[in-house]
Order: structure tokens, then C-alpha cells, then sequence
């Protein structure tokens, strides 16, 4: 009998198996298909905060910590029908309860505690109830009629370990990962089954291909070698979204790194890796938006927890209008107010507990994490003094921590804004100290990709550094060359090494942080970043099947390898120059296309110049320089074997960039 049963369930497994395979794909033959067949866009929808019958209860944050320099801390409890309580009870020395606050949805309650200084760390209740709840006054306990427990921890502050922590500076050499595409370390996690997005695919620029923090683990000691001393990953925490949510930037979870990344626990141990390396960690934090699969959007606390518009509205854009004096007021709102994409619903941060939760939040990682930096994605788009104001605790709570905002706009006035720029004409302190440098962006590309002209060319950059005025510390600003917003420099360059070499020489010699965008050493290319074909590559070698592995010198062909060399070198002697990294910056204006600057730190002089011209020049008349390079004879050049070089008719190809380190 066991036999026929056995030929009977074979059979039926072959004659079912073809109507399997025969089953439609969710996948067609477009490399940037969007969707999964059979799923469909987001639609805007006005939410109500009616509360909904099944929830996952939260307490957010989980715990807090003691001798905070604020002494208060707003706890989010997320329950069915929590708001039908309205007191807390909470019997542990030095903390008390300041209020308890209801919203519009009666799934959420707000408890505000004040731990006072000396308290010392360890578990209690919270206990919430109605009127009644059991208080002790004047020795007279009432009825107690307690209907829900919380059990809430405060842990001992971490800032005794700070003490040779060194904020993010020009000192460091940032490195940018989008940890879904850089390596696969951990092929478990590719698929959570309990994630509403299931599917990878790395035949897929807009789906999941795998990588994960065990990846970024795994290659750090590539990182060390590289010169690398700061590591920023695109957003790691939660983004459970059922389509295009592989970059981070729709997050679902505040308090829980993505399970297809890693966890908690090992986004911690990446942080502890890096600094026993020398290597800070940079979390990069959305506060503009979320994704619509977000349990406080779906459940939403109160309608003005996100900007709520008829029909769906989306920002213009145009971040001048915070500061125009000839605004409108419908522009202005627009561009605060109005949303980045359906799936991506526009937060209020004008609602001051949405504004608690996303500082406590910030706090939480940093505490929880050990991590050293933020950066702030869409920070022109925020409400302008809720940033001012996170940038404030931020820094207050944890004094080295460092902070950049992207700053994604097209003039050095709007960009400089942002960070406090001419305080006498700017009603409000930003408190911001850097950005991510777009204007030094576009004035290196067209140094390099155009022709010198009066203003054009590689006249631009001197123009854009010449206007270093407006920003408090242009020195914090973080440069790059390319990032995964925008295209890859060796496909903007077309494969040219001397542009490729020129663009690193100045990213890595000017004023600033330098940012390099994973696998841009590599000779990686892509077009488009987000929005084009193929900028958030795969990084060959960090999945399993890859047929090459550029993470080893051994499998890189002559170009990478020229390249790579290139970089390592220039990234390793910045690393320990304090000319190139905190060092004086004097410029010349371009004569005939060549650009001339020089850092100095002590008896360190650093010369480099670059020829803006498609055609070969030679500095022959060096005269215009003599206040900084006389007594100097030849220079040892950085990148190119370290070749020692006189001081006389320094021959330029078209559009190279040369580095020297001055001698006697």
C-alpha cells in the first residue's frame, strides 16, 4: 500500500508540475521593470486616524538612558485602544511621570517621564490606567484599577567611552555603500518570508539583489587598505514596501534594521568592527518621509501626522522658496509640504510628537549604536525649524557627533542657506554644520568635462571656492564625485583615465570631506543613478556566482588596477597630511586653462594644478607663484610612483591633474 501511495504522489507531482512552471512570472524582460506583475502602484488616499482592530503593540523608544542632558524623554505606546487610559504610574526614584497624552487615534498614548540627574539605571512598570489608577499621596492609596503594565529600562550613559572619540572632519575620507549592492555576506536573509517584499533579483536594477551588513563586514579590511576612515550606508533601517524600497529610503520600522540587511545587534557589532579599524560609521536618516507601509501611517496617529493635501500633491522642488522674500505662499508650502512619491507620505514635523519621535529616534541609535555621524537625506524638504532644533539635541546630547544634510540644489547661495550661511540677513539658525557639496560638484565636472572660458570651465571652480564666504566652516562640507543619486564618473568620463585620475586628484587635495562612492575605484559604471540604467551596481565580487572579484588586485585588469593604485595612494597620504586635510587652501585664478592651488600645514607644501584645456600645456613661469614655492626646487609626485620632479616646465596633458609634494 505504501508503494502505490508513493507511485501516486509522484505521479501527481509530474502531471501538476508542468501548470507550476506554467504559472506567470512577476518578472518580464525589462532590466528597470518597477513593479512585480500583478502589483500596482500606491494611491494617495486621505487617512483618518480611526484605529485599526489588529495591532502589534510597540513601546518606542525600548529603553533610555540615565544623566541625559535633557532630562526628559516622550515614550509612544502603540496598543488596541490604549488611549482609554489616561494616568501613568511610575514608582522608581528619580523618575516621574510629566504627562500622559492622547491623540485623535485611540491606538496611541504618549508618556512623558522626566528622569532626573543621579537616577541610576534599571528596569520598572510603567503602569497606565484610568482616573482611579492606585497613587500613594499622603500615605493614602486609592482603588487601584491599573489595566496595562509596561516594563521600561534605563541603561547607564555611554559617554564614558567617549573620551578619544574624534567628530567626523576633513580629516576623514568618507566611503558611500548602498548596502544592497555591495556585498552578500549572509545568503540567508535574501528572502524574509514575513516581509511583504519577497523577491530578489539582480537582473533587476529596482528589486533586491542581497547584500547585507555581513558584506560590509566582510570587506572591511578592503576599506582599511583603501584609506578609507568613515563609512556611510545608505538607510539600513526596515523598509517593508512591496515594490522599489531596496535603496532605504521608505522606511517602515524606525527602531529595526532591515531583517534582508541584518539586525540590531549586528548593525552594532559593524559599528565596533569599524572603529577597532579606525573607521567611523555615518547613518543615513529621512526625516521628510516614510513609507506608506509604516504601522504610524497605516494606523495613523492623528490626521496632521503627514501633510495631507485633495488629491495627490508633489513638491515642486524648489528650495528657494523657504527664504525667498517674493515667495508665495503656495510655492513655499508646496515645497515643504508636498510629497516625493505615493508610496512615500510626507511627514509633519510641525506635530511636536512626531518631532519627539524622530530626535528620540536619532538619539536612540546613536546611544544604542555607538555610531559617529548622520547624514540627512531631502534636508532642504523638513519643516526648517524642526531641523534646527534636531541638529540642537543631536549635538547637545552627543558633542562629537558629526552631520551633513544633502542639499541637492543649483546655486552656492541656496546651498550655503542651509548652514547658517550670512547670519545677518537669515531669520533662523540652522545649526546645521555641513552639506553635501553640490556646487563643488558641478564646478569639478565642468573643470574637467569643458573649456576654460571667462567664467566656464574650469574657471567655475575657482569662482565656486571663491565664494567659501558664505558657509561658517567650509572645511566640514563633503565633496564627491559621483554618488547613487546621480551617474557613475567613469561612465560621465567615458572611460577616460585622465579625467578619472584628474577628478580624484581634486577631490581628494581640496577643502572638505571627500565622499567616494562604493566601487567608483574600480572603474565601476553606470548611468543615471536612481533615475537612469545601472548606477547601483553590484559591486563584482561581493555575491556568490560573480564571475570576477574586484575586491582582489589579482582578478582587476590593467585599468582597474592603475586606478585603484591611484586612489589608494592620494587616500593614504591624505590620511596622514595635515596640509591636504586641515591645511591653509590658497588659489590662483587659471592662466591660459591651468588651474593652480596650493595646501599648507607647517613645513608641508602641497602643489597641485590641472589643465583645464583639451590640448597639452606646459607651466613653464612659475613666477606668479613664488611667495609659496620659493626655496622650493622639485616635487615628489603623489600617484605616480612618487617620482621626484623639478620644478621647471611641468608638462600637462589635456585635462590632467598633477599632485606634488614640495622639496628642497
Amino acid at each position: 500500500m505504501l508503494r502505490v501511495n508513493t507511485l501516486l504522489a509522484v505521479f501527481t507531482v509530474l502531471l501538476v508540475s508542468p501548470l507550476i512552471a506554467q504559472q506567470p512570472s512577476v518578472f518580464d524582460d525589462d532590466p528597470m521593470q518597477h513593479l512585480p506583475i500583478g502589483t500596482e502602484f500606491s494611491e494617495y488616499v486621505i487617512r483618518s486616524p480611526t484605529g485599526l482592530e489588529n495591532v502589534v503593540e510597540r513601546v518606542e523608544p525600548m529603553n533610555w538612558w540615565v544623566d541625559m542632558v535633557a532630562p526628559r524623554v516622550e515614550i509612544l505606546v502603540y496598543a488596541r485602544n490604549v488611549a482609554d487610559y489616561d494616568r501613568a504610574l511610575v514608582s522608581y526614584p528619580g523618575v516621574a511621570v510629566e504627562y500622559v497624552r492622547r491623540l485623535a487615534n485611540p491606538n496611541y498614548l504618549f508618556v512623558g517621564l522626566h528622569i532626573a540627574p543621579g537616577t541610576l539605571p534599571g528596569s520598572f512598570p510603567i503602569q497606565l490606567g484610568t482616573r482611579d489608577l492606585a497613587q500613594v499621596t499622603s500615605g493614602e492609596t486609592r482603588t487601584d484599577k491599573t489595566q496595562k503594565t509596561i516594563e521600561y529600562r534605563l541603561d547607564a550613559h555611554p559617554r564614558t567611552t567617549w573620551t578619544d572619540r574624534q567628530p567626523l572632519s576633513s580629516r576623514d575620507l568618507i566611503y558611500l555603500i548602498m548596502p544592497d549592492r555591495f556585498a552578500n555576506g549572509d545568503p540567508t536573509n535574501d528572502k524574509i518570508y514575513a516581509a511583504t517584499d519577497t523577491l530578489v533579483n539582480r537582473d533587476k536594477f529596482l528589486f533586491r539583489h542581497g547584500g547585507d551588513l555581513q558584506g560590509v563586514i566582510d570587506h572591511l579590511d578592503y576599506l582599511e587598505d583603501l584609506g578609507v576612515t568613515a563609512l556611510w550606508l545608505n538607510p539600513v533601517l526596515e523598509n517593508d514596501q512591496p515594490y522599489a524600497s531596496y535603496h532605504g529610503y521608505a522606511v517602515s520600522d524606525h527602531y529595526r534594521i532591515d531583517p534582508r540587511l541584518g539586525t540590531n545587534a549586528q548593525y552594532k557589532e559593524l559599528v565596533n568592527l569599524a572603529h577597532a579599524r579606525g573607521i567611523k560609521v555615518v547613518m543615513d536618516v529621512i526625516f521628510n518621509h516614510c513609507g506608506d507601509q509604516h504601522y504610524q501611517i497605516r494606523d495613523i496617529p492623528s490626521a496632521d501626522w503627514i501633510h495631507q493635501w485633495p488629491t495627490y500633491t508633489k513638491s515642486n522642488f524648489r528650495a528657494a522658496t523657504i527664504f525667498d522674500p517674493y515667495a508665495s505662499e503656495i510655492d513655499k508650502r508646496q515645497m515643504l509640504d508636498g510629497w516625493f512619491d505615493n508610496h512615500m507620505p510626507d511627514l509633519n514635523q510641525e506635530n511636536e510628537h512626531l518631532a519627539n519621535y524622530l530626535i528620540n529616534n536619532s538619539i536612540w541609535w546613536t546611544l544604542y549604536s555607538g555610531q559617529d555621524a548622520f547624514r540627512v537625506d531631502t534636508y532642504t524638504y523638513p519643516d526648517t525649524k524642526f531641523m534646527a532644533n534636531w541638529n540642537r539635541r543631536l549635538r547637545e546630547e552627543i558633542p562629537h557627533v558629526g552631520i551633513f544634510g544633502e542639499t541637492w540644489v543649483n546655486q552656492i547661495g541656496v546651498q550655503a542657506w542651509f548652514v547658517g550661511g550670512d547670519k545677518l540677513s537669515q531669520a533662523i539658525d540652522t545649526k546645521l554644520p555641513a552639506v553635501t557639496d553640490f556646487q563643488t560638484y558641478f564646478a569639478i565636472h565642468e573643470a574637467i568635462a569643458e573649456e576654460p572660458s571667462w567664467t566656464g570651465g574650469v574657471t567655475r571652480l575657482y569662482y565656486t571656492l571663491s565664494q567659501d564666504y558664505l558657509y561658517p566652516d567650509p572645511s566640514k562640507n563633503v565633496i564627491f564625485l559621483d554618488n547613487h543619486d546621480i551617474s557613475r564618473l567613469y561612465t560621465t568620463f567615458a572611460g577616460d583615465l585622465t579625467k578619472m585620475k584628474s577628478a580624484m586628484a581634486l577631490l581628494l587635495t581640496l577643502r572638505g570631506t571627500p565622499s567616494i562612492y562604493y566601487g567608483t575605484e574600480a572603474l565601476l559604471e553606470g548611468s543615471g543613478g536612481a533615475f537612469g540604467e545601472g548606477g547601483r551596481v553590484d559591486f563584482p565580487g561581493g555575491f556568490p556566482g560573480d564571475d570576477t572579484d574586484l575586491f582582489s588586485d589579482t582578478n582587476r585588469n590593467g585599468a582597474q588596477r592603475e586606478y585603484f593604485n591611484y586612489v589608494r595612494a592620494l587616500a593614504n597620504y591624505r590620511k596622514n597630511s595635515e596640509a591636504l586635510t586641515v591645511g591653509e587652501l590658497t588659489q590662483f585664478v587659471p592662466r591660459d586653462g591651468v588651474y593652480v592651488y596650493f595646501r599648507r600645514a607647517g613645513s608641508e607644501t602641497v602643489m597641485i594644478i590641472l589643465n583645464g584645456n583639451s590640448s597639452a600645456r606646459t607651466l613653464a613661469d612659475l613666477s606668479d607663484y613664488v611667495k609659496i614655492t620659493g626655496g622650493f626646487t622639485k616635487g615628489k609626485e603623489l600617484g605616480n610612483s612618487e617620482a621626484a620632479v623639478q620644478l621647471t616646465d611641468i608638462r600637462l596633458a589635456p585635462k590632467q591633474a598633477r599632485v606634488f609634494i614640495l622639496e628642497h
